[in-house]
């Protein structure tokens, strides 16, 4: 199972009910909720409706910066319609004698920092929810909203021009820790070497057969043509492809002593309606090294050395 396991991202933990009893046992026993913000006032706190019970979040108990590193409005704004995590903190009495919880997501967010410093270790699994796409990687929700980076090189073995080629926003998936410097409370993630080795991926295929690719880059000697995410092939013609486009090719030969794949161009095809899903080879343990390369591959291995820094 993930090492946060039972510190999910927000939008992935099972939701229930809520009873005003129930709330104050939260309160006690310092469980962590989730409910949706519905909307955010004019001092910026939170509104939310937990099963009718009105709860308020305050601005400053909506982030932490120290960990998320979030201190703008909009990290608050933006939790408008959104799943969030919280602590419950108080349970009190409007000034009409109504129930009103007050809720922390910012204390959630330490309690799952202060397991994570003294728990997580290079080489452990994460499950993640991707939150944000930029050209040199992608944001990943690690649990309660703690955010983690995932670099554009740890995406997969197959070279992609953007995250988004491989991922979508609120998108569920599997990563492995790469780094963590906890000085800094920063979480460097990882996420090629759970998608399998090069033979992993290249027994899914046999010379003869034709099947569907994306190009991914085009040079001078030829086009590189994804088989899987961590299987590439080269194709001699380049025709007038763009990385993206969605091809057929014959697959002329596969070399495990050399890692390659010769592939034809047969046609190109119109793009998929949807992306393929991620096909894990790995999704649960602990990593502590992952070899790529065939065993009888020609060069130095292709590996993953998990261990602190």
């Amino acid at each position: 199972m993930p090492e946060n396991k039972f510190f999910p991202p927000e939008g992935l933990r099972s939701s229930s009910p809520f009873s005003l009893a129930e709330l104050r046992t939260a309160m006690e026993q310092g469980d962590i909720l989730e409910s949706t913000a519905l909307r955010c006032d004019a001092a910026h706190t939170l509104h939310f409706s937990l099963s009718g019970i009105a709860g308020v979040m305050p601005r400053q108990e909506a982030v932490a910066p120290w960990i998320s590193g979030a201190d703008r409005d909009i990290a608050v704004l933006s939790r408008v319609g959104k799943p969030t995590c919280f602590t419950v903190q108080s349970v009190e009495a409007d000034e009409k004698g109504a129930p009103l919880v007050r809720l922390s997501r910012r204390a959630a967010q330490e309690k799952i920092m202060d397991h994570f410093l003294t728990s997580l270790t290079p080489g452990d699994l994460l499950a993640g929810r991707v939150t944000r796409l930029e050209p040199f990687g992608a944001f990943v929700d690690i649990g309660c909203g703690v955010v983690a980076m995932l670099p554009i090189e740890h995406i997969s073995v197959s070279r992609i021009s953007h995250p988004k080629d491989r991922f979508l926003p609120g998108q569920k998936i599997l990563t492995a820790v790469r780094a963590f410097d906890r000085e800094q409370r920063r979480v460097t993630l990882t996420h090629r070497e759970l998608l399998g080795s090069w033979m992993e991926n290249a027994s899914r295929f046999q010379p003869g057969e034709t099947v569907r690719g994306i190009v991914r880059t085009v040079k001078e000697y030829g086009s590189f043509i994804e088989l899987a995410p961590n299987l590439s092939g080269l194709a001699d013609t380049k025709e007038n492809f763009v990385p993206g486009d969605c091809v057929s090719v014959y697959i002329k030969s596969i070399r495990p002593e050399r890692m390659k794949v010769k592939l034809q161009v047969i046609e190109k095809l119109p793009p998929l309606a949807e992306p393929e899903p991620l096909r894990y080879q790995i999704t649960d343990g602990h990593l502590s090294h992952w070899v790529y390369s065939p065993p009888n591959y020609e060069k130095p291995p292709v590996e993953t050395v998990f261990q602190e820094e």
